[in-house]
């Protein structure tokens, strides 16, 4: 079986769950709100007789309808400032007619200066909001785009377009009302804002607002289940489902990535973040080309690459918790937006917690700006705590955010951004040989190594991290199918090029390089 063909351990519904938690942030919304709203809407589905088959639709449009939200952010930031302030008040009202003009007056132009705010809001009034709902198409569009990439079919991209619809025929698109509404997103619009009044007033208040809103943003049948049994539909706001028990227990939740599904769909999640900003758009992608070449440069197993072309893709994750004003800021950051900034790190590790296959990725993602001198966040880790795949992710992505433009400087030239690198290295902050690894792959340092820390080879980086970790020269070759006679004369090799004439002192090598950081499951 090809490499790409092998089960990556992943259902698509999980990758999904993790990604729903970048999208809560960007909501203004705690983490699991999307989660807990596709719980509600099932639970309110098993009572009002929703079909098997629409099960496993719903838990997509659930998870998936506001991921258009990075796309939509520099053009909603353009009217309403912080992107996600404006997403976090607007489920306290009821979109349509003079409440939504009146809650967009009171945000447009946030934080700008008053004359700004006041043409803003001439402009908003003059053209009767076009320009907002063109952004909701933009966003709706966007979604149902990435539903397809993910290998969804067109029942469930076609849902997704009707995010902002209405029952009253009051959303967008305008032409789109009543039971044209597919049944799993009439659903998902209530449980989305019962959710949040649920969880700030409980039971109680979710049913008042479902009830005001009663034939106008909801299907009243739909409000009238949910009224008489809210309290079981809801649950308890403060515990803790184990949320991939229920996807695994939920038939139409199943399909299982392959390893080359997998990279298509971490690709999708990695164009989608960079959205976020038009400054960022294809960062994270050019960052996991760029440190996967360096780590074959250096060394690393195949198994090792892959974790770090992947991990690449998703280091950006946790900046959907950033707004675009601190994103896309001209100026410099003060102290507390600079903190925020420092905070997308966390988030990226916290959302790729779970599953298994994904927490590996988070480990190293999470490290992108960790440096070697403890100056980095947002662990603050050194030196050999920090393994060679994150070192590399570091250096890789020093590199691209310095050849690609910002908000408060212009793109450097590549050789700028040579040097610059040369000087983190000589200040400590970042590894010699991730920073020549990456310079090499980026075509800016000349000749290309293909060895690791001493000379190592990719070969010898494998048995030096075997026997670090307790193995046997029998276990070494049984491991990698090799001899015990060509194991030995690795383990001779070895010793001889890092200097060490025991066990431990090899492992304290591999351990001051950053060589330990396989994630694969040692089986010997």
């Amino acid at each position: 079986m090809e490499s790409g063909e092998r089960d990556s351990g992943v259902r698509l519904a999980e990758l999904l769950a993790a990604f729903s938690l970048a999208t809560d942030l960007g909501l203004g919304q705690p983490m699991e709100h999307v989660l807990r709203s596709w719980l509600i809407s099932t639970r309110l589905g098993d009572h009002v007789g929703l079909e098997p088959e629409g099960r496993g639709d719903l838990y997509y449009v659930a998870t998936l309808a506001w991921v258009g939200c990075v796309a939509d952010t520099p053009d909603l930031a353009a009217w309403f400032g912080d992107d996600i302030a404006f997403r976090r008040d607007s489920r306290q009202v009821d979109l349509a007619g003079l409440p939504m003009l009146g809650f967009m007056l009171r945000h447009v132009g946030a934080g700008s200066p008053a004359m700004h705010r006041f043409r803003l809001a001439v402009n908003l009034v003059v053209t009767g909001g076009k320009g907002v709902e063109r952004v909701l198409l933009s966003h709706c569009l966007t979604t149902s785009r990435m539903a397809g990439r993910l290998g969804l079919g067109a029942d469930v991209c076609d849902q997704l377009q009707q995010a902002f619809t209405r029952w009253d025929g009051n959303g967008v698109p305008g032409d789109v009302s009543g039971e044209q509404i597919s049944f799993p997103m009439r659903l998902f619009h209530l449980a989305d804002v019962v959710e949040v009044f649920h969880r700030a007033g409980g039971a109680d208040a979710a049913v008042e607002v479902a009830r005001a809103r009663r034939g106008k943003q909801f299907d009243p049948a739909v409000v009238d289940a949910f009224c008489a049994v809210a309290p079981a539909v809801l649950g308890d706001p403060s515990a803790e489902p184990d949320w991939h028990a229920l996807i695994a227990e939920e038939p139409g939740l199943q399909r299982r990535l392959r390893e080359q599904e997998l990279d298509a769909a971490l690709e999708t999640v990695a164009d989608f973040t960079d959205l976020r900003s038009p400054a960022r758009a294809g960062h994270s992608r050019a960052v996991a080309d760029l440190a996967s070449r360096a780590a074959v440069d250096c060394g690393l197993s195949e198994a090792d690459v892959a974790h770090v072309r992947r991990a690449a893709l998703l280091h950006d994750i946790g900046m959907h918790a950033i707004p675009a004003t601190i994103l896309d800021k001209p100026g410099p950051l003060s102290a507390s937006e600079s903190e925020r900034m420092r905070m997308h790190t966390y988030y990226a590790e916290r959302m790729l917690a779970r599953p298994p296959a994904l927490a590996q990725l988070g480990a190293i993602a999470s490290l992108a700006h960790e440096r070697c001198d403890g100056s980095g966040y947002h662990r603050g880790l050194s030196g050999a705590a920090i393994p060679m795949s994150a070192r590399l992710l570091a250096a890789a992505c020093s590199y691209r955010a310095m050849v690609e433009p910002r908000a408060h400087r212009p793109a450097m030239a590549a050789k700028q951004a040579t040097a610059e690198l040369g000087a983190e290295v000589r200040a400590g902050r970042l590894d010699a040989d991730a920073v020549h690894a990456v310079l090499a792959a980026a075509g800016q340092s000349h000749g290309k190594r293909r060895t690791g820390p001493a000379g190592l080879t990719p070969r010898e980086i494998e048995v030096l991290a075997l026997i670090a970790r307790g193995a046997s020269t029998r276990q070494v070759a049984r491991r990698l199918t090799i001899t015990p006679k060509t194991a030995e004369t690795h383990i001779e090799r070895i010793y001889a090029k890092t200097n060490a004439s025991t066990r431990s002192t090899a492992t304290l090598f591999a351990i001051q390089h950053g060589l330990l950081d396989s994630l694969e499951p040692l089986d010997l």
